[in-house]
């Protein structure tokens, strides 16, 4: 059951930024306005709630990411693709990062064995969840 939550979650998260990326590519400059207002100060508060998450420790180390086996030396992943797009990015806007490109491509295609699914088994413009994949609950 933890699974389905887990993709329902994602799914809606994903739905919500293409709601987002639609909106700033097709509204016009009155609602342009009103929607940054709004969404602006959610956005920079979930950067903010996640990056504190990935914060280094004393040891200099990823918290989140390091596992008892591997430690994840900071700036971690998370950090970068942070910097890439906020920070980075506002200097070469029309170039498409790498991270893109790979979310991008994650996104239209699955990257497990598995085949995509079809139509019948897919809700929406994001599955809901794999039926392929047993579900535990």
């Amino acid at each position: 059951m933890d699974q389905v939550l887990g993709q329902v979650l994602r799914n809606a998260v994903w739905e919500r930024l293409d709601m987002l990326t639609d909106l700033a590519n097709r509204a016009d400059a009155q609602s342009l306005v009103s929607v940054a207002r709004s969404e602006l100060p959610r956005l920079t508060e979930a950067w903010r709630a996640m990056l504190k998450m990935h914060e280094p420790d004393e040891r200099g180390d990823c918290p989140t990411c390091s596992t008892r086996w591997h430690r994840c030396k900071a700036p971690c992943s998370v950090w970068q693709v942070a910097h890439e797009h906020l920070v980075a990015g506002g200097l070469a806007p029309q170039q498409q990062s790498a991270t893109d490109s790979r979310l991008q491509g994650r996104r239209k295609s699955p990257i497990s064995a598995h085949p995509a699914p079809t139509a019948a088994e897919t809700t929406g413009r994001h599955a809901l969840v794999n039926p392929r994949r047993a579900v535990t609950a």
